[in-house]
């Protein structure tokens, strides 16, 4: 029974989530009211806090196909839980259609292939589902996305639309009709309204959301009860400070909703054309749009409200949304293939495979093009949250949360101070009863020692830190939407970058350009704009092949089309609506050269065999027909006329690998292969053109209809075209900055790649003398297992001379522990995205080693950026990336710290946006973020010993029947600790990032030490005065010492309306001693831990900092060694003995020199390196120089390569054992020209097998 209860939604997919049924109970929520009301409505609180807690209080398991609410929990790693609550979608109200059929259908995924004779097939579907008796439908909704109950497969799931399941072929046969409107209004039914709807909450739902906050109800829970104790300035000071807090993070959350909601808003409501059944014409809102509608693209354009394919026509659109370039991309209407075709009409439509053909939703439709007598076209495939925008919405809306140590071990931490308070709350109680204590006092006396324990101010004290951080991150020009991941970034010891407009600069210019005539290539020429190549078929192709269109009169389109086409100096026309009527349905781009470049006696031959429609000229080509460029075929291909020829011109360009193989051998140079080394290894992009003349029988009409493949093959190759893309200035010193910091770099770009590894050897990502290993794998094809080949790219370059990246300071990452072994570790991984995507799938296991050395990552797309951060993650790495586009959006969001060089769209999702598109905004996001991790470090420590040396004090004077006063605590807790935490947050990041990482826990052995022997210290020292004050008092243990003790007691208690015993139980010797020695002990501990280098700014130039700390000093010292009769009688202390203030200053001067001591010297010294020496486990540094910030004692490092020596531990991080685990691997890296192959035998592992190719 509880195997069928528990059931998986989403399977296999990134939300995947387990269900659990059930329905409500009345006795149990009966029993949960009266403990709601029992508990003064704390029940109720645990049980909104915990969702899985409140529906097992209040329910009874039940089936999943009966139930009235879900239970959900993620299976990923944080194993979160939701819950949700089943609704009835009726369907009895619709005539003339059995609503049964429609459902089960529908829950099958497959409502958008319903036939249009609906009542017969209807009956057909009778028996398939099985709630007979109710025409309703049962869903959930759950993160804006609803799923339905299905009968064929027991479980709840998505609709889904025309993007699953439905070939090229039944887009058109079936779908490119329209709806009828009784379908339409079905669909609309099951697919709700096509928005995505991002509804600003109001102020109140967000500040009782915020309210309900744990921390903010134990800092009610405090203020209430030091109201009750008569505390009110320290209670008035928490509220003033926790009311601040909620405005901040009030406007910061809404800011952020406004940001999304208007980001969506643009295209949430807009009147649509659409095509019904009957040829009608319909004019709806765009938001009653449904999967199946025939959309009509108008004329001047629009902003796609949802995702369509393209039928009929063509499109330029802007998808700057998506792809985070402005540039126009033209869309073409769907290939219709022949059914009679074999194989081809079984083509299964995807967005993500015809994207060339897709309209995504928030994408802007700038311009239309068409056919006399027809309209552009486009049926609806998906909409609301299941379009490509509401799925980055989505993800911006429910994020995953963040896994990070600190916070993590912070819960701990508390829940051991939490454990502290326990022990003095029962102390309390036992202490009180014993002496016959009031029942009131009893209990505010042992529930506020809670309250000492637990600092209420603790979350705003951890908050200082990293606002301040976002401060000074926004003076040099970085925005974050999430503080949180500030702290996160400090362990960053990986970024990913993006290549073009990232490392390198976003324009491409046009370098030279090398033909080929008989098969032998030509030397190179920088110059292609000349009257001797104006008519040669090489120029002609740099003159049509491209997308490039007018927009308003300006050429737009592709960077590379574009310096391409200026580089030739040829005028582009495209023929008007008129014009495309007179060419019969036919619409010719023209381009033809400047007059300048051609002799004024060229005429156009062949008059008589022109066409009629075609006019005399000097010399135009005309554009019959484009295929445009794929990622997946590598390369665009287009059908011109030079007009007054007979047969036609097939011209293509592309990749050259790919552009060769389509070309007659003959007709490819032979030292093809070697040419094209020699420049992709200087850095340049090189794109290969090919031609052919058309047979004559090929008319215009008949290319309409010419598949691409029919074109594509045999074509004479022409030369190569090289692209120059130049470094931006500043990469190469940032990344030099990076490698010294030990933190790893890598590149995942969608360009080539061997320009993409020469782009690293450059950039100094790859060291001239490291060696590059080329991963090629390919899929299992023809019953042939999925493998391997593993080519050695040469590591020798011409340009690395010139190369600003000093070798020998750069460390080798993931090296081993020994130099020796050095020899074995300078190799780097590179591959492509098809290759990546078949290791991921077939070779699981070899996943983490390529981690551990991958460093370029080639025609990479956007799911696939995600999955390498998402594999890098999985070997422990902390991974940042830094992208310019919108197509690194998945990549941003995944990441521990995303960093967006683009204001668009994309940066909404990214934690971080710089104002300036420079990757030097890197190491300033580490440097802040390391100031900030060390930052709450400092702060955690000093508010948990805060914590302890206030509740010690306590606890002693609980011994005596006495206790800190009103006013003492005040002191303490305003003037030292929040003036201090405030202040010791200030200091800035370190000036250079340097190699040491800080911790990412608290919970590590020098912290720990630094925090437990700083408690043992100043409960030492504490104890210390406390017992031997005792043996200073007199006979009359409150005698009048300075003759002002009797009338201070007097007049307190009048001051404090309260008798002269209360008064005497806080005015005496032990009360003063504990509180001055206390006082002192907050401040030593303040000054021992507020750290500067490595990564913040000495303290002593954090000027608030030094200022306040000797104020408070001085401010203390006098009034301990001179009483002022004023100041004593506000405070509640007594006027000691002379000498024994002395004694006091001598144990508070000797606390404050161990504490300093044992925490900057024996700490940084010793225990520190430690730490740092775990941390560079797995990581050696060829360099023998040392920066200043990594200079120590040597004795100390031999004293501690003995002690590691000794007990040598496994590393923690997985990407570090790996590194040990492989420098003993004989068979790693794989051997130069080795193949290695899946097993067939066990799948699940991904397990492989190397052989070795003969």
């Amino acid at each position: 029974m509880d195997k069928e209860e528990r059931k998986i939604i989403n399977k296999g997919q990134e939300d995947e989530m387990e269900i659990h049924g059930y329905n409500l109970c009345r006795w149990k929520l009966a029993m949960v009211s009266v403990g709601v009301i029992g508990t003064g409505g704390f029940l109720l609180l645990l049980l909104y806090w915990m969702p899985e807690w409140r529906v097992k209080a209040t329910c009874i398991r039940a089936a999943v196909k009966d139930c009235e609410v879900v239970l959900l929990r993620t299976t990923d790693e944080f194993r979160m839980w939701f819950c949700a609550k089943i609704r009835f979608l009726p369907l009895e109200n619709q005539p003339n259609f059995n609503a049964k059929s429609l459902v089960n259908k529908v829950s099958n995924g497959h409502a958008v292939h319903l036939a249009e004779n609906l009542t017969e097939e209807s009956r057909c579907e009778m028996n398939k589902y099985s709630q007979t008796q109710s025409q309703q439908m049962r869903y959930f909704t759950h993160h804006s996305i609803r799923y339905f109950w299905n009968d064929t497969i027991h479980n709840f799931d998505f609709l889904r639309g025309l993007d699953e399941g439905v070939s090229c072929t039944s887009i058109y046969e079936k779908h490119s009709a329209g709806l009828t409107k009784g379908m339409h209004a079905y669909r609309k039914l099951l697919y709700g309204v096509n928005e995505i709807a991002v509804k600003v909450p109001s102020v109140f739902k967000l500040l009782i959301k915020e309210v309900l906050n744990p921390f903010y109800i134990f800092q009610l829970f405090s203020v209430i009860l030091w109201s009750i104790d008569e505390y009110y300035y320290y209670a008035l000071a928490i509220v003033i400070m926790s009311i601040v807090s909620i405005i901040s993070s009030l406007y910061s959350i809404r800011k952020q909703y406004v940001m999304l909601h208007d980001m969506v808003a643009t295209h949430s409501t807009v009147r649509v054309s659409v095509c019904r059944v009957n040829e009608e014409i319909e004019e709806i809102f765009s938001t009653d749009l449904v999967p199946g509608d025939v959309m009509i693209i108008p004329l001047n354009g629009t902003v796609m409200p949802c995702d369509a394919v393209l039928i009929n026509g063509t499109c330029i659109v802007n998808e700057s949304m998506l792809t985070g370039e402005s540039v126009p991309v033209t869309k073409t209407n769907l290939p219709n293939p022949p059914v009679d075709v074999k194989g081809t009409g079984e083509e299964l439509y995807s967005p993500e495979t015809h994207k060339r053909h897709t309209l995504f939703c928030g994408t802007t439709v700038i311009q239309t093009r068409f056919y006399t007598g027809e309209l552009v076209k486009a049926i609806v495939v998906r909409t609301g949250f299941s379009t490509s925008k509401g799925q980055l919405v989505c993800s911006i809306l429910y994020p995953k949360p963040t896994d990070f140590k600190l916070y993590r071990d912070a819960y701990l931490f508390l829940l051991c101070l939490v454990v502290v308070a326990g022990i003095g709350f029962i102390y309390t109680i036992i202490n009180s009863i014993l002496n016959k204590k009031e029942v009131q006092e009893i209990i505010i006396k042992s529930l506020d020692i809670i309250t000492i324990t637990v600092p209420p101010a603790l979350p705003a004290a951890m908050t200082a830190g990293i606002v301040y951080a976002q401060r000074r991150l926004k003076q040099v020009g970085i925005f974050c939407i999430s503080p949180q991941r500030i702290n996160i970034c400090g362990q960053l010891n990986l970024v990913c970058f993006d290549k073009t407009g990232t490392l390198t600069e976003d324009g491409l210019d046009l370098w030279g350009i090398q033909r080929v005539e008989n098969a032998r290539f030509l030397l190179s020429e920088d110059n292609a704009c000349s009257e001797i190549l104006v008519k040669s078929q090489f120029v002609a192709c740099m003159a049509t092949c491209h997308s490039l269109t007018k927009i308003e009169g300006v050429l737009s389109g592709d960077p590379l089309d574009l310096k391409m086409f200026e580089a030739i100096g040829w005028v582009l026309e495209e023929a008007t609506e008129e014009e495309t009527a007179l060419h019969n349905r036919i619409m010719p781009t023209v381009v033809r050269p400047p007059k300048q470049l051609l002799p004024e006696s060229t005429v156009a031959a062949g008059h008589q065999e022109m066409e009629l429609f075609e006019l005399p000229a000097i010399y135009e080509i005309g554009i019959v027909r484009q295929f445009p460029f794929s990622s997946a075929l590598q390369r665009m291909s287009v059908v011109a006329r030079i007009l007054g020829d007979k047969k036609m011109d097939a011209y293509m360009k592309g990749a050259p690998e790919v552009i060769a193989g389509l070309c007659k051998p003959e007709t490819v140079p032979v030292d093809f292969e070697k040419v094209l080394e020699d420049y992709t290894k200087q850095g340049f992009r090189v794109i290969a053109l090919a031609h052919r003349k058309l047979e004559s029988k090929l008319t215009w009409h008949k290319v309409q209809h010419v598949s691409r493949d029919a074109i594509e093959n045999n074509m004479d190759f022409m030369g190569l075209i090289i692209m120059q893309n130049k470094l931006k200035q500043e990469t190469p010193a940032v990344l030099e900055d990076l490698h010294k910091a030990n933190i790893r770099t890598v590149m995942v770009t969608g360009d080539n790649m061997l320009t993409a590894v020469s782009v690293a050897r450059d950039c100094g990502m790859i060291l001239p003398q490291d060696k590059v290993i080329i991963a090629e794998a390919l899929p299992p094809k023809d019953g042939k297992v999925a493998k391997i080949n593993w080519h050695y790219a040469d590591s020798l370059t011409q340009c690395n001379e010139s190369s600003a990246i000093d070798s020998e300071a750069i460390p080798i990452k993931l090296a081993h522990d020994s130099l020796e072994d050095l020899q074995f570790t300078r190799f780097h991984f590179a591959m492509n995205g098809k290759s990546f995507s078949v290791i991921l799938e077939h070779f699981q296991d070899l996943v983490p080693k390529l981690m551990l050395h991958g460093t370029v990552f080639a025609r990479m797309a956007p799911d696939q950026k995600t999955q390498l951060v998402e594999a890098l993650q999985n070997v422990d790495y902390f991974v940042g990336m830094c992208g310019d586009g919108a197509n690194d959006c998945g990549a941003l969001k995944r990441a521990h710290g995303g960093i967006s060089l683009s204001e668009l769209e994309a940066s909404v999702a990214s934690p971080f946006t710089s104002k300036t598109p420079s990757i030097s905004c890197v190491p300033n996001l580490i440097r802040e973020g390391r100031a900030a991790l060390m930052t709450s470090f400092c702060v955690f420590k000093f508010m948990a010993l805060y914590s302890i040396i206030q509740y010690f004090s306590v606890t002693l004077l609980y011994s005596i029947l006495s206790n800190l006063g009103d006013f003492q605590f005040l002191f303490i807790d305003l003037a030292i600790i929040l003036v201090v935490v405030f202040t010791m947050s200030l200091n800035p990041a370190w000036k250079e990032l340097v190699a040491q990482r800080p911790p990412s826990g608290l919970i590590s052995g020098a912290l720990l030490f630094s925090v437990l022997s700083q408690i043992v210290i100043c409960v030492g020292f504490q104890s210390l005065g406390f017992f031997w004050v005792k043996q200073y008092k007199v006979c009359d243990p409150y005698s009048d010492v300075c003759n002002t003790t009797r009338s201070a007691c007097w007049n307190s208690s009048h001051l404090f309306n309260g008798t002269e015993l209360d008064t005497c139980k806080i005015q005496n010797y032990e009360n003063t001693t504990v509180f001055f020695i206390s006082s002192f002990q907050y401040l030593t501990v303040a000054v021992a831990f507020s750290k500067g280098k490595p990564f913040r700014q000495p303290c002593y130039k954090n000027y608030f900092f030094v200022i306040s700390v000797i104020i408070l000093y001085v401010f203390i010292l006098f009034i301990m060694l001179h009483p002022v009769a004023s100041v004593d009688q506000v405070l509640e202390i007594v006027c000691v003995p002379y000498q024994w203030r002395i004694h006091m200053l001598i144990i508070v001067l000797i606390n404050a020199f161990v504490s300093i001591m044992v925490e900057s010297f024996f700490l940084d010294t010793v225990l520190w390196k430690v730490v740092f020496s775990r941390d560079r486990q797995g990581e050696c540094r060829v360099t023998t120089t040392q920066p200043p910030q990594e200079s120590v004692d040597r004795w100390g490092k031999c004293c501690l390569s003995w002690a590691l020596s000794c007990r040598r531990k496994t590393p923690k991080a997985k990407y570090m054992y790996l590194a040990q685990e492989l420098s003993v691997d004989p068979e790693w890296p794989p051997k130069p020209q080795t193949t290695t192959e899946a097993k067939t035998v066990v799948k699940e592992n991904g397990s492989c097998q190397i052989s070795t190719i003969t």
